[in-house]
């Protein structure tokens, strides 16, 4: 899968060359990597088995420049031709955006080509990746070889996609870059396919291109939408919560109130009551004036004080 580094402004393509043993894809690769610029490529990485290698390299062609901006960058993949390493030949086509299958052109070779594109077929379904739309280009490989199939033979046995095709003898460098640049035009021009249609992905959970926002605005439109549609249960909510607290505190400051009434609101007196015997007591002494005052200001702080209090735990303040 095509995808855009936002930090190092670059965009990756995978390419894997696929084919059977001793084919010729790592002799490809080989020539390619030497004979790019070197401070255009990466180091060659090889992983060798007993039979085959796997290599692995990358390069930013100088000769494109930038696109919108960005760098883009082509990782090149072999993959063991053997039966027996079909889970790695599996696993470096993960995430593949275009395939090069190196077929042998002699003749004793045509069963292990139709078993490895079977193969490379099979493999592909495993990740949802449709044969028919993957840039693919078919290279037959040994054309300088004595005992070689035809073209025309080939076409017909191997090529029923009627994908491009280029005749090549990779140890002697023919039609090996041909190669290159022809599965590139094609994962490029795929690429700006996927672009317009938003199915690009960034890589490394970096800052998506504007090209990849265009789903995740799709996605984030319709989250407000949602969000807007269930604001006015959570109004409701929230003011149904709040005429509780409202409530609540109201009760306390009429609590609060009652009692302070109580100290502050004549009554009238009844005979044998407390308060008819209260106001038979003789007169209270001089002072007892400057306490009451005392009092009813202590009570009117307190009643400032619980609705301050009210105030701030409804309003945060």
């Amino acid at each position: 899968m095509v995808s855009i580094n936002y930090a190092f402004r670059e965009i990756s393509c995978k390419i894997v060359y696929y084919g059977p043993g001793l084919s010729g894809k790592t002799t490809n690769l080989q020539y390619v990597h030497d004979r790019l610029p070197k401070k255009s490529r990466g180091d060659l990485i090889s992983l060798a088995t007993e039979a085959d290698r796997t290599l692995y390299f990358d390069f930013l062609p100088l000769e494109l420049g930038e696109i919108g901006g960005f760098a883009t960058k082509f990782q090149m993949y072999t993959v063991p031709g053997q039966v027996f390493y079909n889970a790695t030949r599996k696993l470096v086509l993960r995430g593949v955006d275009g395939i090069v299958f190196v077929a042998d052109s002699q003749k004793t070779k045509m069963d292990d080509n139709l078993e490895s594109l079977a193969d490379m077929e099979d493999n592909l379904k495993s990740y949802n990746l449709d044969i028919h739309t993957m840039p693919i280009v078919i290279q037959y490989n040994k054309r300088d070889l004595p005992d070689i199939v035809t073209i025309e033979e080939m076409e017909a046995v191997l090529n029923k996609h009627q994908w491009p095709y280029i005749e090549a003898a990779a140890v002697k460098g023919q039609g090996v870059f041909d190669t290159m640049k022809r599965v590139s035009k094609l994962v490029l021009a795929d690429l700006k396919k996927r672009t317009s249609e938003g199915a690009v992905t960034p890589a490394g959970g970096s800052t998506p291109t504007p090209a990849a926002q265009t789903p995740v605005k799709t996605s984030a439109s319709r989250a407000e939408l949602a969000s807007i549609a269930a604001r006015p249960t959570a109004v409701v909510s929230a003011a149904g919560v709040a005429t509780k607290r409202v409530a609540a505190a109201s009760e306390s400051v009429a609590v609060a109130e009652r009692d302070t009434h109580e100290d502050e609101i004549p009554v009238a007196p009844v005979a044998g009551s407390t308060v008819s015997k209260l106001r038979d007591r003789p007169e209270q002494p001089s002072g007892a004036p400057v306490m009451a005052a005392q009092k009813s200001t202590r009570v009117r702080r307190r009643r400032r004080s619980l609705f301050d209090r009210l105030f701030g735990w409804l309003f945060g303040r």
